[in-house]
């Protein structure tokens, strides 16, 4: 059994993975961590994702938590995530990260301290979003450069960057597998006259709307036809219950930085 301390605790994806410890014999709620100064502190975390009594009392410190987990899950924000690997390096504990936004050198500090832990860092923990990683780039190779790419992802009101970090990431799987660099091919908005679409380009574009948990497509125009691979979250379970996996399997891993491919075996 692994014991598992939360970040985010209140949130709501760290209230789905409270949820979803308690239903998993593999796992035990030993942490739950916020942001100083937020509303629920020194609550129960079980009492606050609606289970009932835990006797985890949510801290605003990760030094207070850490000593009891072997895993750290966080679904943060980019500076309190690197922060938080700070820490759990130092301890060489483990590590799963699905938080957005962690880029250039951000990205390159957690690879560092991943020489001292072991960390699980993806996009999007959902096993069909991974599914759908895999495949995307195989389709780009087949159909090649007489086939436009677009993506299109949808969430709601409430996300804070935009595109999502799955939606780059299959931009960047696209653009690998045709051979272009995604950062000078991508677009990422169209408005005025544009004039004719280049055949390099990929484009990314992003609605925000009432509720919408996720939806991404990714679009293979070519003349005469068009295939289209979509996957559509229908609630946060499947992100939790991907970071739950991944957190089961990363303990026993040796240190260093993997991907959702890993911990699904679809590399």
């Amino acid at each position: 059994m692994a014991n598992v301390a939360v970040a985010g605790a209140a949130g709501r994806m760290g209230v789905r993975i409270i949820n979803l410890i308690s239903q998993n014999d593999a796992l035990l709620l030993a942490g739950a961590l916020e942001r100083p100064g937020h509303p629920r502190l020194g609550e129960d975390a079980g009492l606050v994702a609606g289970l009932g009594q835990t006797g985890v009392v949510i801290s605003s410190s990760l030094e207070d938590v850490i000593d009891r987990a072997d895993v750290l899950i966080d679904f943060t924000e980019a500076g309190a995530t690197v922060q938080n690997a700070r820490i759990v390096s130092s301890l060489n504990k483990s590590m799963v990260i699905g938080t957005t936004g962690i880029t250039g050198e951000m990205r390159i500090e957690i690879e560092a301290l991943c020489q001292d832990m072991r960390c699980v860092m993806a996009p999007n923990m959902s096993v069909g979003v991974n599914v759908m990683f895999k495949i995307a780039g195989e389709m780009a190779r087949i159909l090649g450069n007489d086939y436009d790419l677009e993506v299109i992802e949808a969430h709601h009101r409430f996300k804070k960057d935009a595109p999502s970090g799955t939606a780059v990431h299959l931009g960047r799987l696209l653009s690998e597998a045709v051979g272009r660099d995604f950062d000078e091919v991508a677009v990422f908005e169209r408005n005025g006259i544009t004039g004719q679409r280049s055949e390099r380009e990929i484009g990314l574009q992003s609605v925000r709307a009432g509720d919408i948990t996720g939806d991404h497509t990714v679009i293979f125009g070519g003349i005469g036809e068009r295939l289209e691979l979509i996957h559509r979250a229908h609630n946060r379970d499947n992100f939790a219950k991907g970071a739950l996996r991944a957190a089961e399997w990363v303990v026993s891993q040796p240190n260093g930085l993997y991907s959702m491919q890993d911990v699904l075996g679809l590399k």
